[in-house]
């Protein structure tokens, strides 16, 4: 299990929690973002800068992550993507995007956004929390125990 992250948006305690992981599991870890992002060094922990530009980091994660890698992500299209692709996608408020779930997410994104275009003011998501970053941390934890084989190929 190869972990991708969509990480221009991603909160500072999810990437801490996530060089956690990958130290203690020894899965690779690379972060992808538009801007350069500093990573503890470590063999198994990567950073690639993207061009700048609407949904570039997206585009990259989407083409590279594979079946059975794990790809953390707030980006609702991005998630469906890798889903289809038999890769799990998990927020950093720690809920699992999974086939049963993808579709009606999409929907309600867009949804969201048709409201937005028309004026509507829907509000935005509410400001990430301690009991999100333990969420996510619960989660994560459960994903990686169930995938404990680290990954040998490079991405």
């Amino acid at each position: 299990m190869h972990i991708w992250v969509d990480a221009d948006a991603c909160p500072v305690l999810v990437k801490d929690i996530l060089f956690r992981a990958a130290a203690r599991t020894q899965h690779p870890l690379t972060l992808v973002a538009n801007q350069f992002l500093r990573t503890p060094a470590s063999p198994r922990i990567r950073m690639i800068q993207v061009p700048g530009g609407f949904d570039e980091a997206d585009r990259y994660i989407a083409e590279h992550a594979g079946a059975g890698d794990l790809v953390i992500t707030a980006d609702i299209p991005l998630a469906a993507a890798v889903v289809a692709k038999d890769a799990h996608a998990l927020s950093p408020r720690g809920e699992l995007y999974g086939r049963e779930n993808i579709r009606e997410l999409l929907d309600l994104r867009n949804f969201m956004d048709t409201l937005r275009a028309t004026g509507v003011d829907t509000g935005g998501p509410s400001a990430f929390s301690a009991a999100d970053a333990r969420s996510f941390a619960n989660r994560l934890d459960v994903l990686l125990r169930r995938n404990m084989k680290p990954s040998t190929g490079k991405a």
